[in-house]
């Protein structure tokens, strides 16, 4: 009986002992449970706010949002292949717009008002009715309305329009309305929330999110030398991957705080992701001035630059890690009455850093037109300082971007050049004889024209044994000609006639 009652005690203990790591199994998994739903639970809401977050930012910022309605003549003539932002549309949506305004142009003969064709998108920036929007919206409209959330239109007047920077300010006949807040884009970090409000493809109020994929993309619009489009337009783009189409241009990008962090501009192909804003920062000084004085007047040095760490023979520049490189300087510009030369690497402007093209527009752009900046320049491995007196850009240059239309003509080969019409001025100007052809007034560095030593000041008489007498002949030229296999042009350079073949890759 001993014996047994010990063998019950033992299989008692033995009872307790498993139940008690049942019971601490059990424990466990509950609360292993418990806390697993109540981390699902906190998952969920953390995603509720988020999902609340951009509901109130749309909210929030859609009534400061316009639609810009765009209306032109009957003989206007939409196509204009000459601005520089056509070749950054997308090929089948520009097949799409020939199409759309070839038939247009059929239905237009009978028609004698303007009519309303065109659509973008737009922001209040004050109460009072200032409406801040793309250039390139509001370009060669006769009449233009916008249109709010609530269904209210007002007919709008262009303020002022600054073509470098492409944007415009629009004036409408109203009071109290609400105003979007502009935030500061220095501010604005790779990777933040970036939120869309516009009118792509006429869908009014879309209202698309992503990423803010990147800051200063400054060669988004290809340049050609300093007399070329992309080589004089502000360009330091917040690129963003929410999907931004056309119709969204001139509306905001937003952050998850509901500021205007940028203004919706470009695109690189449909459906890429890739979009393009003109930062807050950037609009807001250019909207200032254009609506206090109807245009934004920048300072101009009148040099031809390229990055240092873009340039191919950057090995020859030594005791210098970053700059801009001077390739050439205009004879009409005030570098030219400095000691400023072909060849020095600026490193600063009035003691700030600069590394490339446009950190040095940016840092001239504001300047006193006649003022004087100091210039920290790197010539021969020896530091110098060089004081240069600032002009206003010059008329024509700022001309040709606010028509798009050019009397100089970039390759679209490659080739480096850029071209411009041989008038009287511009012979006198580059010191050579008047004669049939087009005079070259700008040269990529290391582009094919540049290893065969063209240079600004040659005279291009013919492409491939075609006589050219103006840009659109030079340019249609290169367009029948097979870069490949080379192309033979006819100049005069220093009262000599010659000829070069270019090839792509400078073969």
């Amino acid at each position: 009986m001993k014996l047994l009652g010990l063998r019950n005690a033992v299989i008692m203990k033995k009872i307790k002992f498993y139940f008690c790591r049942f019971w601490l199994v059990f424990v466990l998994a509950s609360t292993g449970l418990a806390l697993q739903a109540k981390e699902g639970s906190s998952a969920l809401e953390m995603a509720r706010q988020l999902n609340q977050a951009f509901i109130e930012v749309a909210d929030n910022v859609s009534p400061a949002v316009v639609v810009v309605k765009i209306a032109h003549k009957p003989d206007y003539v939409e196509l204009d292949e000459d601005n520089p932002l056509w070749e950054l549309i997308p090929r089948q949506f520009r097949r799409q717009l020939e199409e759309q305004f070839e038939k247009r142009r059929q239905k237009r003969p009978a028609q004698q008002e303007p009519q309303y064709d065109g659509q973008g998108s737009g922001v209040v920036i004050r109460e009072n009715g200032y409406i801040l929007t793309n250039r390139h919206v509001v370009e060669g409209a006769d009449k233009i309305k916008v249109r709010f959330k609530d269904g209210r239109e007002f007919d709008a007047q262009v303020r002022g329009v600054d073509p470098q920077s492409d944007i415009a300010v629009l004036k409408i006949d109203a009071e109290n309305l609400t105003v979007a807040k502009l935030g500061d884009s220095s501010k604005t970090r790779v990777g933040e929330f970036a939120i869309a409000i516009g009118a792509p493809f006429e869908l009014d109020y879309s209202v698309t999110f992503g990423h803010v994929s990147a800051k200063g993309r400054s060669h988004v619009i290809p340049s050609f030398g300093e007399s070329s489009p992309g080589a004089w337009m502000d360009q330091d783009f917040i690129q963003t991957d929410a999907s931004i189409n056309p119709g969204n241009s001139g509306g905001p990008l937003v952050n998850i705080d509901g500021e205007v962090i940028g203004l919706n501009t470009l695109i690189r192909g449909l459906h890429t992701g890739i979009g393009f804003a003109i930062p807050s920062n950037l609009a807001k000084e250019v909207a200032e001035k254009l609506i206090s004085d109807g245009k934004f007047t920048r300072a101009w040095l009148g040099v031809g630059i390229i990055a240092l760490k873009d340039y191919a023979d950057r090995d020859l520049f030594k005791g210098v890690k970053d700059g801009v490189v001077v390739y050439r300087i205009d004879p009409s510009g005030p570098a030219a009455k400095s000691d400023l030369k072909a060849s020095d690497v600026i490193t600063s402007v009035d003691s700030q850093p600069v590394a490339s093209a446009q950190e040095l527009r940016s840092q001239v752009r504001s300047k006193k037109i006649g003022g004087t900046v100091l210039l920290e320049v790197v010539r021969g491995g020896k530091n110098m300082q060089i004081k240069v007196q600032t002009a206003e850009w010059p008329e024509e240059i700022v001309g040709l971007a606010r028509t798009g239309k050019s009397q100089s003509e970039p390759d679209s080969r490659g080739f480096g050049l850029t071209v411009q019409a041989l008038t009287s001025e511009m012979a006198e100007k580059y010191g050579v004889e008047k004669t049939e052809g087009v005079i070259v007034t700008a040269v990529e560095p290391g582009s094919p024209a540049d290893q065969k030593r063209i240079k600004p000041g040659d005279i291009i008489t013919e492409v491939n044994q075609t006589s050219v007498s103006n840009p659109r002949q030079f340019r249609d030229a290169l367009k029948d000609a097979d870069a490949r296999k080379g192309v033979i042009i006819n100049l005069i350079s220093e009262g000599a006639s010659k000829f070069e073949v270019l090839k792509d890759g400078g073969d």
